[in-house]
């Protein structure tokens, strides 16, 4: 099983200088994997936070599927940082239902981003979502 499966902490899953409050912590960063496009812009703001220095893309699916090496590998993370596309709250669902409370929560819909299949995403729609995540990561709790 490769490191980003979670058989350890993803080499790149340590905090650079995008959220001050959490440099140096272990952050994975969960998006929704949903067919409409705020699926698809949850995903690449995550690659953006990823590139970005934010932590490490980790896998929503792998948590559904109750695979317990990545259950136990969200439950010792520092933080887990959930995008959700809609209301419907995958990630954060997946979440509680494991007892998992150490993580934080965005969803796209939440800014003004309207869900609909067959629709184009814009890059500045995908930066608003990072930006909204890199404020919301570097809040203390």
């Amino acid at each position: 099983m490769s490191e980003s499966c979670g058989n350890k902490k993803p080499e790149n899953a340590v905090a650079s200088s995008c959220c001050a409050p959490l440099k140096g912590k272990t952050i994975l960063l969960y998006a929704c994997s949903g067919a409409a496009n705020v699926a698809e812009i949850a995903d690449k703001a995550a690659r953006q936070l990823m590139l970005d220095g934010c932590g490490a893309m980790f896998c929503l699916a792998a948590l559904g599927a109750d695979i317990p090496e990545m259950v136990q590998t969200a439950r010792d993370a520092d933080l887990n940082f959930l995008i959700d596309g809609c209301p419907t709250n995958c990630a954060k669902e997946t979440f509680d239902r494991h007892g998992l409370t150490n993580y934080r929560h965005i969803k796209v819909t939440d800014l003004g981003i309207e869900k609909a299949k067959d629709v184009p995403v814009t890059r500045k729609q995908v930066q608003e979502v990072v930006d909204k995540a890199k404020e919301t990561l570097g809040e203390r709790k």
